[in-house]
């Protein structure tokens, strides 16, 4: 029997017998060492009453930039900021987003700063940090970004900056300031998972996507004190992100068009070194893609064709009212070898042998390659199959989902819990939500120490 089937039927009668919901842990370890018995449910008591709207906040203060390039605007929850490259150039809004930051929020950097030490020693895993050698991957890193963006991040850099080198002091100092725009590219602490219904199986008849962000919020959960709507208005080629405070890269977005990406760790081999000379920032390809392209197969070529020279092995959800895809994005390295390879998957494409999916008008991604012959991460990852198998599950048990459906996707289970596997956990930063019926974009942002079992959405605007 395939292996990942055997995993299926094993995570399947776990989460039909025992448990019905999942959270971080390893279920699977303890139910061969003890056998299978039922622990009592999981599952959040009571069902959340979700509509299609979700709530707005009210504005408490906003503040502008001289030169009105940057405009930041404070809400109980997040900051929503405007960069106007329309008026000014990529050095003159990098250097007034740093300057109304700074304005706006002054603890900003007492946030960002250990944070980002945090994040850095998480990297080395426990080895000592080689400040040399990381400034060195950085800059490379950095200098491999297009023109402007790489000219917005420098300006920004050296304005909000203060003292030199790697040193937690609660100051930013330059190469802080440009280490923390890359932290995807090249220290890497994500998870994440995603899912987008056609309008096939919508009760509006157009597409929604969804996607659940697990990142390293930090110690005191710094990160969840700086989420962040960012509009980049560039005329036709504008996009909101929805990330961090002071941060350029992408790590969900839309553009105006309605194409949304997202970013989803997989990782390459273990034992295959990480390479990042002659190196792209992959969050940077992908807001070049939003920028450039105004359907979703298009961008996802694009990526698809780029991936070789990214620094990380990644899947990326891919949509845009018409269609949907996922980006199994190998490295050159990894492909080299053998163990992976790039590929655009769509709803309908065949999965490899033994993973099972039974609603082809919906795509899922977790943090594992799934097409058919790629690299096989679900294979001893309860993790990855425990949530797949779930997404399944739910899916299929509703005929048409309306966006009041797909928030209740999160809001099943019991989060801060460590006995089973999860699909919204304790890791869960932010839960993105685009309906393409009303241009709306729905967000669930984590404050504070945990997830909640029943998240609160957000309405940020429109795309």
């Amino acid at each position: 029997m395939n292996k990942i089937y055997k995993q299926i039927i094993c995570i399947s009668m776990i989460a039909g017998i025992a448990l019905s919901a999942c959270g971080c842990g390893s279920s699977a370890d303890r139910v061969r060492s003890e056998g299978m018995k039922k622990v009592g449910s999981l599952n959040v008591e009571a069902a959340a009453v979700y509509t299609d709207e979700s709530e707005k906040e009210e504005l408490i203060e906003s503040f502008s930039s001289a030169d009105g390039l940057c405009v930041i605007k404070t809400y109980p929850t997040y900051y929503d900021v405007t960069l106007d490259y329309e008026k000014g150039e990529p050095t003159e809004v990098g250097k007034a987003y740093a300057e109304t930051i700074l304005e706006a929020v002054p603890n900003y950097v007492n946030d960002f700063e250990p944070y980002l030490h945090e994040s850095i020693r998480w990297a080395f895993d426990g080895r000592e940090v080689n400040n040399e050698a990381l400034e060195e991957r950085v800059k490379t890193l950095i200098d491999s970004l297009p023109e402007d963006y790489k000219a917005e991040i420098i300006s920004f850099a050296e304005t909000i900056s203060e003292g030199e080198g790697y040193v937690e002091d609660g100051k930013l100092s330059y190469i802080e300031a440009l280490t923390m725009q890359i932290i995807p590219d090249s220290l890497r602490p994500t998870a994440c998972s995603s899912i987008s219904f056609d309008g096939e199986k919508t009760v509006s008849g157009k597409r929604i996507s969804m996607r659940s962000l697990e990142w390293h919020a930090g110690s005191e959960n710094q990160v969840n004190a700086l989420h962040t709507v960012t509009h980049m208005k560039k005329g036709n080629r504008s996009l909101t992100s929805i990330g961090f405070l002071g941060v350029f890269d992408i790590i969900t977005a839309v553009n105006d068009d309605g194409v949304m990406i997202a970013i989803h760790d997989v990782g390459s081999k273990d034992g295959m070194s990480f390479v990042y000379e002659g190196k792209k920032c992959y969050t940077f390809e992908i807001r070049y893609a939003l920028e450039n392209f105004d359907n979703a197969k298009d961008a996802g070529e694009y990526l698809v064709a780029e991936s070789g020279d990214f620094t990380w092995c990644n899947n990326l959800l891919c949509t845009d009212v018409n269609d949907a895809f996922c980006c199994e994005n190998a490295t050159s390295e990894v492909a080299a070898a053998g163990k992976a390879k790039s590929v655009l998957r769509a709803a309908d494409s065949e999965l490899m042998e033994g993973l099972k999916w039974d609603t082809p008008d919906v795509l899922c991604i977790v943090n594992t390659f799934a097409t058919k012959g790629n690299q096989d991460t679900f294979t001893g990852q309860e993790f990855n199959i425990t949530r797949f198998v779930k997404y399944n599950k739910w899916v299929s048990e509703t005929d048409k989902f309306s966006v009041a459906d797909v928030k209740g996707l999160m809001a099943r289970e019991v989060v801060d819990q460590y006995e089973v596997s999860n699909v919204h956990n304790s890791g869960n930063v932010h839960t993105v939500i685009v309906d393409y019926a009303t241009g709306k974009i729905h967000v669930s942002f984590t404050k504070g120490v945990c997830s909640e079992d029943i998240p609160r959405f957000l309405e940020v605007g429109e795309y």
